[in-house]
Protein backbone atom coordinates (compact mmCIF):
# COMPACT_ATOMS: atom_id res chain seq x y z
CA UNK A 1 0.00 0.00 0.00
CA UNK A 2 1.41 3.48 -0.83
CA UNK A 3 2.04 5.95 1.35
CA UNK A 4 -0.85 8.46 2.00
CA UNK A 5 -0.68 11.78 0.21
CA UNK A 6 -0.38 15.21 2.68
CA UNK A 7 -4.12 16.32 1.27
CA UNK A 8 -5.44 12.31 2.40
CA UNK A 9 -3.83 13.13 5.85
CA UNK A 10 -5.91 16.28 5.97
CA UNK A 11 -9.17 14.79 4.80
CA UNK A 12 -9.01 11.75 7.05
CA UNK A 13 -8.14 14.68 10.31
CA UNK A 14 -4.47 13.22 10.78
CA UNK A 15 -3.20 17.21 10.23
CA UNK A 16 -5.11 20.15 10.79
CA UNK A 17 -6.69 22.34 8.42
CA UNK A 18 -8.12 25.28 8.73
CA UNK A 19 -11.33 23.97 6.66
CA UNK A 20 -14.31 25.99 4.92
CA UNK A 21 -16.16 22.38 3.06
CA UNK A 22 -16.11 18.60 3.52
CA UNK A 23 -18.81 16.54 1.88
CA UNK A 24 -18.31 12.79 0.75
CA UNK A 25 -16.27 12.96 -2.03
CA UNK A 26 -14.12 16.75 -1.75
CA UNK A 27 -12.27 18.80 1.16
CA UNK A 28 -11.51 22.32 1.03
CA UNK A 29 -9.25 24.40 3.32
CA UNK A 30 -7.18 27.51 3.55
CA UNK A 31 -3.75 27.38 1.77
CA UNK A 32 -1.27 27.62 4.59
CA UNK A 33 1.19 29.38 2.13
CA UNK A 34 -1.82 31.49 -0.05
CA UNK A 35 -0.50 33.38 -3.19
CA UNK A 36 -3.59 35.51 -2.64
CA UNK A 37 -5.41 37.42 -0.06
CA UNK A 38 -7.93 34.35 -0.11
CA UNK A 39 -6.50 31.05 -1.62
CA UNK A 40 -8.57 27.95 -0.65
CA UNK A 41 -7.29 24.60 -2.22
CA UNK A 42 -10.57 22.07 -3.01
CA UNK A 43 -9.56 18.26 -3.22
CA UNK A 44 -10.85 15.25 -4.00
CA UNK A 45 -10.65 12.30 -1.40
CA UNK A 46 -10.12 10.03 -4.48
CA UNK A 47 -5.86 10.16 -4.18
CA UNK A 48 -5.55 10.90 -8.11
CA UNK A 49 -2.11 11.92 -8.85
CA UNK A 50 -1.78 14.66 -11.49
CA UNK A 51 -4.59 15.94 -14.13
CA UNK A 52 -3.27 13.53 -16.94
CA UNK A 53 -4.25 10.70 -14.31
CA UNK A 54 -7.53 11.65 -14.39
CA UNK A 55 -9.80 8.87 -15.64
CA UNK A 56 -13.30 8.91 -17.69
CA UNK A 57 -15.21 7.72 -14.41
CA UNK A 58 -13.52 10.70 -12.45
CA UNK A 59 -15.52 13.33 -14.61
CA UNK A 60 -18.23 13.44 -12.02
CA UNK A 61 -15.97 13.83 -9.39
CA UNK A 62 -13.61 16.73 -10.85
CA UNK A 63 -16.94 18.78 -11.72
CA UNK A 64 -17.93 18.17 -8.33
CA UNK A 65 -14.68 20.66 -7.23
CA UNK A 66 -15.55 22.67 -9.76
CA UNK A 67 -18.81 23.38 -8.36
CA UNK A 68 -17.65 23.23 -4.70
CA UNK A 69 -15.13 25.78 -5.50
CA UNK A 70 -18.30 27.90 -6.89
CA UNK A 71 -19.93 27.35 -3.75
CA UNK A 72 -17.59 28.57 -1.80
CA UNK A 73 -16.47 31.97 -3.83
CA UNK A 74 -20.56 32.57 -2.91
CA UNK A 75 -20.22 32.03 0.55
CA UNK A 76 -16.56 33.93 0.75
CA UNK A 77 -18.13 36.87 -0.98
CA UNK A 78 -15.96 36.70 -3.89
CA UNK A 79 -17.44 37.74 -7.14
CA UNK A 80 -14.04 37.59 -8.91
CA UNK A 81 -11.57 34.89 -8.47
CA UNK A 82 -9.31 32.48 -10.36
CA UNK A 83 -9.32 28.40 -10.44
CA UNK A 84 -6.08 26.72 -11.09
CA UNK A 85 -4.88 23.39 -11.29
CA UNK A 86 -1.39 22.55 -12.11
CA UNK A 87 -0.43 19.56 -14.11
CA UNK A 88 3.40 18.36 -13.31
CA UNK A 89 6.25 19.61 -10.92
CA UNK A 90 7.34 22.09 -14.45
CA UNK A 91 4.05 23.66 -13.67
CA UNK A 92 3.72 23.85 -9.87
CA UNK A 93 2.37 20.89 -8.87
CA UNK A 94 3.82 20.33 -5.75
CA UNK A 95 1.67 17.86 -3.93
CA UNK A 96 0.72 14.93 -6.01
CA UNK A 97 -2.91 14.22 -5.43
CA UNK A 98 -5.12 16.92 -8.23
CA UNK A 99 -6.41 19.85 -6.40
CA UNK A 100 -7.91 23.08 -7.53
CA UNK A 101 -6.59 26.57 -6.42
CA UNK A 102 -9.19 29.35 -5.43
CA UNK A 103 -7.32 32.57 -5.62
CA UNK A 104 -8.83 35.70 -4.78
CA UNK A 105 -8.79 39.51 -3.37
CA UNK A 106 -6.23 40.49 -5.63
CA UNK A 107 -5.79 41.31 -9.67
CA UNK A 108 -4.11 38.78 -11.15
CA UNK A 109 -2.26 39.08 -14.38
CA UNK A 110 -2.57 37.51 -17.74
CA UNK A 111 -0.65 35.10 -18.44
CA UNK A 112 0.16 33.86 -14.89
CA UNK A 113 3.86 33.51 -14.12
Amino acid sequence: MSEKTLFQKIADKELPSDLVHEDEQCIAFRDIHPAAPTHILVVPRKPIPRPDAIDPEDEALVGHLFTVARQIAAQEGLPDYRLVMNNGEGAGQSVFHIHLHLLAGRAFAWPPG
